[in-house]
């Protein structure tokens, strides 16, 4: 089938790859992504990878700022596609991009739908102690995640999952499900099932705060945060001196605790790492970054600045 894929985050580089393969059956015939971007200390305009796959491969693309501005409609008409691939592309599509597929517009959403549409299902999955994700291809609507299921991958969520290794694993999941949908799609086998809207949740785009931990919050919260966001916004916390602090690695404790500890309160602090007091438990950091320096084991940090039991850490 002639295949327009939309799309820019790295999670749907596999699906993009899957797509241009030889043997795959499908003609990629355009990609839609965002315009290139400044990046890096210099701030050098650099596109985004999915521009730099497709040109490798001589696919056309197309950049609009907004797909719904005027004139980005009449050049991706002129491709005459048969299926829409949408994956982490960030815009809400219009009817009239919807409409342009003869096939059907589908879009790969990084959770088990209705639970976590929005920007962020992958970290929401986590942070909420979910023990499964997975794919969901869904033929779309003008909503945010609220068309029909076409079909669902799951994936067990492990005990130490971060938000960095769940995309991992569902990009390399991802392609395996289109190619089940697209399948069905050109034996016209496939299905449609309406999500349950009352059991929908939003998992809303991250910023630098969503990692904020706040340590009245149960220990067991706490971790799943902090696993959540790493590698990206990261979860942080404020030292005793008002320095930034980002976490990427921690373990609760729950036993042969002080009673009357405030959260936030430093119990200990040595090689093993920073034992913090939470609303609930103790949360024990391992692997901490200071403002303006690398990523290392709390006890290499501790060495450089020395904390004192009883000290606060603030969010």
């Amino acid at each position: 089938m002639r295949v327009l894929y939309i799309g820019s985050g790295g999670i749907g580089l596999p699906v993009l790859e899957s797509l241009l393969q030889p043997g795959s059956g499908h003609e990629v015939v355009g990609v839609v992504t965002q315009p290139d971007k400044p990046a890096g200390r210099h701030q050098t305009l650099t596109p985004p990878p999915t521009k730099v796959l497709a040109e490798a491969h001589g696919v056309p693309v197309f950049q609009p700022r907004r797909i719904r501005e005027p004139g980005a409609l009449e050049p991706l008409a002129a491709l005459r596609p048969e299926v829409a691939v949408v994956m982490a592309y960030g815009q809400i599509l219009p009817k009239s991009v919807l409409e342009l597929p003869t096939v059907a517009c589908i879009n790969l959403h990084a959770s088990l739908l209705p639970l976590h549409r929005g920007a962020a299902p992958i970290q929401a999955d986590i942070v909420t102690g979910q023990r499964e994700g997975g794919i969901t291809i869904i033929w779309m609507d003008e909503g945010l995640d609220t068309g029909d299921i076409l079909l669902t991958r799951p994936l067990p969520i492990r005990r130490r999952e971060t938000g960095g290794t769940l995309h991992d694993r569902l990009a390399l999941l991802a392609p395996e499900a289109l190619a089940e949908a697209l399948a069905l799609l050109a034996a016209g086998a496939a299905s449609r099932t309406v999500q349950d809207h009352a059991h929908a949740t939003y998992a809303a785009k991250l910023s630098r705060e969503s990692g904020r931990l706040h340590w009245e919050a149960p220990a067991r919260e706490l971790e799943r945060t902090i696993r959540a966001m790493n590698p990206w916004p990261a979860a942080s916390t404020t030292l005793p001196d008002g320095r930034r602090l980002k976490v990427f690695s921690a373990i609760c404790h729950q036993r042969n605790l002080p009673a009357d500890a405030a959260p936030g309160t430093l119990l200990r602090a040595d090689a093993r790492g920073l034992l913090v007091a939470a609303g609930q438990g103790a949360l024990l950091l391992r692997e901490v970054q200071p403002e303006g320096k690398r990523r290392m084991a709390a006890g290499d940090f501790l060495r450089g600045n020395p904390l004192a039991v009883g000290e606060r850490m603030g969010e």
